[in-house]
């Protein structure tokens, strides 16, 4: 009989514990959709999460991510969105621009921060874009100086007259960079010709047909392009064409050299304007996208070695990521 009441005291205390332990909850629940794994996309991932967990600790909040990456498949894109306004989040961060081509076709009753997207109005199709999206979509913006980035290529390859334009024709973003440098390399005397592929299965030929034309080559911030660095300098290498990237990653792969903006820091700001709708109640129909200042030249050392391109001194080496 003793060891029954036990049985029983110990059976109520543990059903007791149970309704405590459910009515532990977050605060927050944010859904991140992040276009390809690729180094600057990540960072801006971790970017974001690390200043919104920061500020919700010191609200006394706590938040909850639920990550989803698309594998670089715009139809994965719609899925997880729709996953997303389904389970009714607090707020979506879209990762890259079909990121939030995603968010913002499928979702208005949420609040969608996009980041690493080069050009808003170019991404959404907003006519004369002020700079505000409205409604229920801001974010960062990845946009780097276009003409700086153009200069570099004069700089760096004194010789040039031909400048190949390799990007993907899926990424609008990715046109609307190369017509910039295009632009600016006219008025500089330099012949310039695109080189647009359509997915991964062309890259290679593509990219040969670049190397082919030009002295040197512009790649633009450019998801397939990020995610196919590999691909592409096995091709320019060889052939000893230099890559001026629109970033960091890229240029890490494939670049000798670009004027890249830290892609953590973009996150950060990310985070911060979340932790102001969130926390703060601000408006995000109101809010501007904003932009990282903190862009550096750096330079691909290996790269530079073996096509026997020096950079100038103010260049700063990108360092290898360990696996």
């Amino acid at each position: 009989m003793k060891k029954l009441i036990v049985f029983l005291l110990v059976a109520v205390m543990t059903l007791g514990s149970m309704p405590l332990a459910a009515c532990s909850t977050t605060d927050y629940t944010v859904g991140i959709i992040q276009l390809v794994p690729h180094p600057a996309l990540d960072d801006a991932t971790n970017g974001f999460r690390d200043a919104l967990g920061e500020e919700m600790e010191k609200a006394g909040k706590t938040v909850k991510f639920d990550y989803q990456n698309a594998s670089n498949e715009t139809t994965a894109c719609t899925t997880i969105v729709g996953n997303f306004k389904a389970k009714k989040y607090d707020l979506i961060m879209a990762n890259a621009t079909a990121a939030l081509q995603a968010a913002a076709n499928a979702v208005t009753d949420i609040p969608i921060l996009g980041t690493s997207v080069t050009e808003y109005g170019v991404a959404l199709g907003i006519d004369n874009f002020n700079g505000t999206v409205g409604g229920n979509v801001s974010g960062t913006s990845d946009l780097g100086d276009l003409d700086k980035q153009a200069q570099m290529i004069l700089d760096l390859v004194p010789s040039v007259k031909k400048v190949a334009l390799l990007y993907c024709s899926a990424e609008p973003n990715s046109k609307y960079q190369v017509l910039k440098v295009a632009e600016y390399l006219s008025a500089k005397g330099v012949e310039s010709k695109e080189y647009p592929f359509a997915d991964t299965n062309d890259i290679s030929a593509v990219a040969t047909g670049a190397a082919d034309y030009g002295d040197a080559i512009y790649v633009p911030t450019d998801n397939t392009v990020a995610a196919n660095t590999e691909t592409i300098d096995a091709v320019c290498r060889p052939k000893k064409k230099p890559i001026i990237a629109g970033e960091e990653g890229i240029c890490g792969g494939c670049g000798i050299a670009t004027l890249s903006i830290s892609y953590y820091q973009l996150g950060v700001k990310t985070g911060k304007m979340a932790a102001e709708i969130l926390l703060r109640g601000a408006d995000i129909s109101k809010m501007p996208v904003q932009y990282d200042d903190s862009a550096m030249y750096k330079y691909n050392a290996e790269i530079c070695e073996a096509l026997g391109i020096t950079v100038p001194e103010n260049y700063v080496k990108i360092e290898k990521k360990a696996e």
